[in-house]
């Protein structure tokens, strides 16, 4: 792929970021489950070797508590990189840019 204009390369750009951020939410994702389902794994085996039933072990809260507590911050991840809050989405993002671009051009015209 050859880039040959600005266009292109913001484009280009914005599309290597977009890229980047998916693939850091999968990694989590990714990372989520597998470490999720090792602990609750051991902790269930644990539970049964203390002596506890199986329902006991499955449905004890410090079982899932790590997948609850850390899937709060996967739904925050989650959030961010799909735009599914529009408070925080990429329209918020360029506005807010925008708005710093405006005030530091509106200084710097006050000093010419």
């Amino acid at each position: 792929m050859e880039i040959t204009t600005r266009e292109e390369r913001r484009k280009f750009n914005r599309a290597k970021k977009r890229i980047e951020e998916l693939k850091g939410f999968y990694w989590h994702l990714a990372s989520y489950l597998i470490v999720n389902l090792t602990l609750s794994g051991f902790k269930i085996f644990r539970n049964l070797g203390n002596g506890e039933t199986f329902g006991e072990a499955f449905f004890d809260f410090g079982t899932f508590a790590i997948w609850f507590f850390w899937g709060i911050g996967l739904f925050f991840h989650w959030t961010k990189v799909f735009g599914v809050i529009p408070i925080f989405g990429k329209g918020w993002e360029e506005r807010q840019i925008q708005k710093y671009i405006d005030q530091e051009r509106k200084e710097a015209e006050k000093y010419t």
